[in-house]
């Protein structure tokens, strides 16, 4: 006796690509920056109270912004999106001969004999014809779909978790300790979240704590080389 068919489920990576994204944009910004910031200014002799001033308006400030960053970004390309679709359900509903037609063209591209690709086309169209324009035409698919508020809050509070971890540092080191322990501990920081990151998403997680690691420490020299010239400046 044969079992009965079962649907066979697999877990995807890309189904991450909501959230993974703009939180790990938003953690990296947010220990970049707030770390290349409070170095920045002890850089440039500032007392502790002002280091510790400027990291936390570093961290308000920039998780506000990376929220309205990521939403209006988000959003315009789920504007866009919609768009798209509206115009293909119109066009399906004018002439649905000559997107079947059009279906069956891609599949063909793809490999499918014409034949074949006529029936495919032809039964997804009575399935789901919107859904088919939708995912082979347009290439939108519900699994990498945008979702604005889910991207500015991932985002917005990444950078504040990740922009926390330098602040943390500076409060408990200060004098000369400060700048070096924030550096340090921060590039220790990034490479952490560069393989977490690579190693949530499939990636090398060698290659992602790597170039996290290198971009960081780039931000925070140049910031702390600016700090102290202005510092002697002034």
């Amino acid at each position: 006796m044969k079992k009965p068919w079962k649907h066979h489920v697999e877990r995807h990576r890309t189904t991450r690509i909501g959230w993974l994204r703009p939180a790990v944009l938003g953690a990296n910004d947010g220990i970049a920056s707030t770390a290349s910031l409070i170095v920045g200014v002890a850089a440039a002799n500032a007392d502790h109270g002002s280091v510790l001033l400027s990291g936390l308006a570093g961290l308000v400030a920039g998780a506000m912004s990376m929220a309205a960053g990521e939403y209006v970004s988000v959003h315009s390309q789920a504007d866009t999106e919609r768009a798209d679709l509206s115009r293909e359900r119109a066009e399906l509903i004018e002439d649905p001969a000559s997107e079947e037609r059009e279906l069956s063209a891609i599949y063909v591209s793809r490999g499918l004999e014409l034949t074949l690709a006529r029936e495919v086309a032809r039964q997804l169209m009575a399935h789901d014809a919107l859904g088919a324009h939708a995912r082979d035409e347009l290439g939108i698919l519900e699994t990498t779909s945008t979702r604005p508020v889910q991207a500015a809050m991932a985002s917005a509070s990444s950078f504040a978790v990740g922009a926390a971890l330098p602040l943390a540092t500076a409060v408990a080191a200060s004098g000369p300790y400060l700048a070096p322990s924030v550096a340090c501990l921060s590039i220790a920081f990034l490479a952490l979240l560069g393989a977490v990151a690579a190693r949530t998403g499939g990636a090398s997680v060698r290659n992602g704590a790597w170039r996290v690691t290198l971009w960081g420490a780039l931000a925070m020299g140049v910031t702390a080389a600016a700090g102290a010239l202005f510092g002697a400046a002034a």
